[in-house]
């Protein structure tokens, strides 16, 4: 036969596209390959590490001419992931093997020169991809068959060489590659992050366990050596696991991105992710020529992005962050195609009150001159924060007496998890799972404050001190304070505190 048929996936951004990979042999005596269906650089490439590839694997190359058709032909394909899609179909037209098992077969590796399969990224969206279209059956190298069986219901071959492939097409089983020795159980980190070990600033970790339960951006000023950092860092231990669903998002983006951990496919803590401040404006939304990739915002989806020392940013960079805040995601539009970013993530920020940062008496920077360094912060961001606190630095004595109110983050995560379970069970059968995701307009109509708090917030609107869009951010603190506390709604003493949250004392 000298048409044959094979399947791979395209990935777009995080999304998976099936492409069919059509191999024709043609006659005559001068060899070539033809790729066609808008390949990149490294998908070009793959007519040569295939050649090489069949050939070390003992294979036969067909004489003649060879021309390899990705479709859908408008759809732009990147990656070496096509390799192993390639080398089954070009034997697969020779007539070297059979074709029955390629049928319905997605095939998903990177072929080296010696014909070993190589793992490759963004594994588990593509096989996810794949299966909603109704393919059930992969083959992938060792080094991705982990990542690919999380996804349910498919059956996954994993094969270490391209060797292993024409064995499994012949109607053989691919070897399994020998167990790593690893231990039953992993000791547990005495060292790891915990909520208690930020001493002297319990109004910082109360606002940390707020942000936590409701889903709350954060903003804290204040100078170095106060715990801002450290606060930051311990946001995640206190948040509850990932769902399900959740888990996998963030796993796909991480396999694209290729910051999965070894040995760990599947992510199931939320993650955290924190650019330094000479990140570009693209490598946090995300971009780059022809084929955008996930910025820090994706990342972070499903978790924590920690700006630190935010006035150090570009301010266009830190406006960049406006729209994924309201959105939940970011639109990249390129000449070739417009790719959407998940990104709903929790913003923590950090800053100093001025360029010197130097405590107290021992700053010497004009008032004007700290103005402008916060100013870089603009306000329609800062509009976008639900949560400002200031960090004061601590004296000895103030460290020694919070060690017996600090609490671990065992004990505060159990808190949000049950504050959490309170909003789970109010926004059943909506599409929000936190008080922060909760439109406005739906806040107001549907899960109405006591007429005290509604006052309060309507008092402050009426002398110009919060914002029709910081009410809303301040009643959706309210909420959480009171799930937190364990009351029906919010009431004069969780608006009142939210407003002061929402208003901060620095700005």
């Amino acid at each position: 036969m000298s048409v044959a048929r094979t399947h791979c996936i395209a990935l777009v951004g995080v999304q998976g596209h099936i492409v069919e990979v059509e191999t024709h042999l043609g006659g005559g005596a001068e060899s070539s390959v033809t790729l066609v269906g808008l390949p990149d650089a490294a998908l070009r490439e793959a007519r040569d590490r295939t050649r090489a590839a069949l050939i070390n694997s003992g294979e036969k190359w067909p004489s003649g001419s060879v021309v390899i058709s990705l479709s859908p032909a408008s759809l732009p394909k990147s990656g070496s992931l096509f390799d192993l899609a390639i080398a089954g179909g070009i034997m697969a037209a020779s007539g070297e093997v059979p074709l029955d098992r390629l049928d319905g077969t997605v095939l998903i590796a990177e072929l080296g020169l010696n014909g070993r399969a190589r793992p490759v990224l963004g594994v588990l969206p593509a096989v996810a991809a794949a299966a909603e279209q109704g393919f059930a059956r992969f083959v992938v190298a060792h080094g991705n068959a982990a990542e690919a069986r999380l996804v349910p219901d498919i059956d996954v071959i994993a094969v270490d060489t391209l060797a292993d492939l024409c064995l499994w097409l012949r109607g053989g089983t691919p070897p399994e590659p020998p167990k790593e020795n690893t231990p039953e159980s992993t000791p547990t980190d005495e060292h790891a992050p915990d909520l208690a070990d930020v001493l002297g600033q319990p109004v910082a970790r109360r606002a940390v366990e707020i942000a936590a339960a409701g889903g709350h951006n954060l903003m804290m000023l204040g100078p170095p050596g106060t715990g801002k950092s450290l606060l930051a860092e311990r946001l995640p231990t206190v948040l509850p696991r990932l769902r399900p669903d959740e888990a996998l998002e963030a796993t796909a983006i991480h396999s694209v991105s290729g910051m999965l951990p070894a040995n760990a496919p599947l992510i199931t803590l939320p993650p955290f992710a924190a650019p330094h401040h000479s990140s570009t404006r693209a490598s946090i939304i995300g971009g780059g020529s022809g084929h955008p990739t996930p910025g820090w915002v994706t990342k972070a989806h499903r978790g924590v992005l920690f700006v630190d020392e935010a006035p150090q940013f570009s301010r266009g960079v830190l406006d960049s962050l406006r729209e994924p805040l309201e959105r939940g995601e970011v639109v990249l539009a390129r000449a070739a195609s417009t790719v959407t970013l998940p990104a709903r993530f929790q913003l923590i920020m950090a800053a100093n009150p001025c360029p010197c940062a130097k405590p107290g008496s021992l700053c010497s920077c004009p008032a004007g001159e700290r103005r402008r360094y916060l100013s870089r912060i603009s306000g329609p961001l800062l509009d976008r924060i639900d949560l400002k606190v200031e960090l004061q630095p601590v004296a000895r004595a103030e460290l020694l007496a919070d060690r017996t109110f600090a609490e671990p983050s065992v004990v505060v995560a159990e808190r949000v998890l049950r504050a959490r379970e309170r909003v789970a069970k109010r926004l059943s059968g909506t599409p929000w799972s936190t008080n922060a995701a909760v439109p406005g307009a739906r806040l107001r109509r549907d899960f109405p404050a006591e007429p005290a708090a509604l006052r309060i917030l309507g008092r402050a609107m009426d002398l110009g001190q919060i914002s029709a869009r910081g009410v809303d951010r301040a009643l959706r603190v309210a909420w959480t304070l009171a799930d937190l506390a364990d009351r029906e709604r919010p009431g004069e003493e969780e608006a009142a505190y939210a407003f002061a949250l929402w208003s901060g004392q620095a700005w």
